[in-house]
């Protein structure tokens, strides 16, 4: 299960990709900073403001370009990225009705394309992702949205630089959720669909023509603005030199994102020095990467590389004993050694010590004698072993190394009587089909599925996993876990407005989940990226995300 060497993948980048990058002025590049990026999606993530593609999508589409109402501070290497106001300065949940929240609204914001930021800018971007009835609702960008703030329900404005959220239940998680809602230009859209030409009649038609036009010529608040676009080849940005916040005020002039899914092309490109930036670097070149004076960046972070099981209707996992089996029976130790260190071993989705912890009684270690016996407990051996499939990607964002990784898990479970069968499909798709869930046909047959996720706040870290209200197609309970104990853990935590209160209540779901081995837990991510020693003020947050207007170039 090695990777291909460094050397081998020098000569082993796509044409097309290096069609792509050669593509690129060297004169204008000697000119201006320009920053050159290769990630690991295979397509450009959509940039219309609610980015696809996972996470990745909103590191480089979403968080250059556009502001949400709140953000995550990633000012930081050394601590956990908290939440900060972004385009909202203050907010506050109403004391006698905790559905509602009132959200103070920065003044002075402009769109790029110079239209002002208000309270109707935040109504508008809440109606295009949750009012079918609204002419801009955009039915493609639902699905990246909705499922990660399924409790907000409508926006209205109380004045110019005053907004009312309301949601359908207390929810204290609301401001977290709204890191994901990015603010487009109302003003831009409109102008977009008014250069739709007549003949095309149809409202909803004359909508989906104004997005794609947006799309390839986007206009949010953001430290970067689109100066070009090509689907799956590029994205250019240039600095917003008049951005609302000088801290983040761009000092590097451009900067180019290329898609390059394969990881051995992602090296090749760097030490070609074709880019300067490459995300989840090919493990067996490492060395290779520091030895020629580039740098490799990495820090723990709130990420979960699981494999999340199906508890449907005759599912292999529905077995108490099976689960915890596949969680004592990965070598995690060896799969880090294989990484290049680069990973952190999980002993649940937090770790000791987080508040969220709760000291749950079952272990997660590697110990092979106690899985063999809990298989045989279940009825399984090696004569009769236990069949799963696992629907994974072979490259995406936050899944590190899917492969290689992927097959060492398979091996390392065989030992404990698993037959392990994989159905590898493309990144975008397997995000896709992880909202739709493992009774779609997409499974294709899958009791498992292999998507990484972020665990920066309790609905992205727990509850979309375990409420029984976030089923398919709500949001990502892919696998119908879920029951009226978990709901109530739930409800405990999305009621409580305190953090400590909320602490105490979701140490104790996440002691449930654990102990009731509800995920395979295989590795916590630690977002290696090489970069160019000429890129500076490089800050790796304890963070999915990182933050490139702060960043310089020499």
């Amino acid at each position: 299960m090695n990777l291909a060497s460094p050397s081998f993948a020098l000569k082993s980048v796509a044409a097309g990709a290096a069609l792509c990058l050669l593509s690129l002025s060297g004169t204008a590049h000697a000119q201006e900073k320009t920053l050159r990026i290769a990630m690991t999606a295979a397509d450009i993530p959509r940039t219309l403001g609610q980015p696809d593609q996972g996470f990745e999508g909103n590191r480089f589409t979403g968080i250059p370009m556009y502001d949400a109402l709140t953000h995550w501070d990633l000012s930081k290497a050394d601590a956990p990225s908290v939440l900060i106001p972004g385009l909202a300065t203050e907010w506050a949940v109403d004391a006698k009705d905790r559905t509602k929240w009132t959200f103070k609204l920065r003044p002075g914001v402009k769109f790029h394309d110079g239209s002002a930021f208000n309270a109707d800018s935040v109504v508008w971007n809440v109606r295009k992702v949750l009012d079918k009835a609204a002419p801009h609702f955009d039915a493609s960008q639902v699905g990246v949205t909705a499922s990660r703030m399924p409790t907000l329900v409508s926006a209205r404005k109380i004045d110019d630089l005053t907004v009312e959220l309301t949601t359908s239940e207390p929810d204290s998680f609301l401001p977290l959720n709204l890191t994901n809602l990015f603010m487009a230009s109302p003003a831009h859209w409109e102008a977009k669909l008014k250069a739709v030409p007549a003949s095309v009649a149809d409202p909803a038609e004359r909508a989906k023509q104004a997005w794609t036009a947006f799309a390839s010529d986007a206009s949010g608040t953001g430290p970067f603005k689109m100066t070009r676009f090509v689907a799956r080849e590029r994205l250019e940005v240039a600095a917003n030199k008049a951005y609302w916040d000088p801290k983040r005020t761009p000092k590097i002039d451009k900067v180019v994102m290329l898609p390059m899914p394969e990881a051995n092309a992602r090296t090749a490109a760097l030490l070609g020095n074709q880019v300067d930036w490459i995300e989840a670097p090919s493990p067996d070149a490492m060395p290779q990467i520091t030895q020629r004076g580039y740098k490799i960046y990495s820090n723990a972070q709130p990420h979960v590389w699981p494999w999340q099981l199906s508890f449907a209707e005759g599912s292999p996992w529905l077995d108490k004993r099976v689960r915890q089996a596949a969680n004592l029976c990965v070598d995690r130790a060896g799969l880090k050694q294989f990484l290049g260190g680069m990973m952190a071993e999980p002993k649940g989705t937090v770790p000791p010590g987080h508040p969220w912890w709760g000291n749950p009684k079952f272990d997660i270690k590697y110990d092979v004698k106690a899985a063999q016996a809990l298989m045989a407990q279940a009825g399984h051996t090696a004569a009769k072993p236990l069949k799963v499939k696992v629907q994974i990607s072979a490259s995406g964002s936050g899944q590190m190394q899917p492969l290689p990784m992927n097959e060492f898990v398979q091996q390392s479970l065989k030992q404990c009587f698993f037959d392990v069968q994989f159905d590898v499909i493309e990144w975008n798709t397997l995000f896709t089909n992880w909202r739709r869930g493992v009774k779609d046909a997409t499974a294709n047959g899958a009791n498992a599925i292999n998507v990484s996720f972020a665990a920066m706040d309790p609905f992205f870290a727990m509850v979309r996993f375990a409420s029984t209200k976030t089923f398919p197609p709500v949001s990502n309970n892919w696998g119908y876990y879920g029951n009226a104990e978990v709901d109530k853990l739930i409800a405990d935590a999305r009621t409580t407005f305190d953090d400590k209160g909320r602490d105490a209540a979701l140490a104790k779901l996440h002691a449930h989940l654990v102990d009731d081995a509800a995920f395979i837990w295989i590795a916590h991510d630690v977002g290696p990226r090489a970069m160019s020693a000429k890129v500076k003020n490089v800050v790796q947050p304890k963070s999915w995300f990182i933050d490139i207007a702060t960043m310089t170039m020499e």
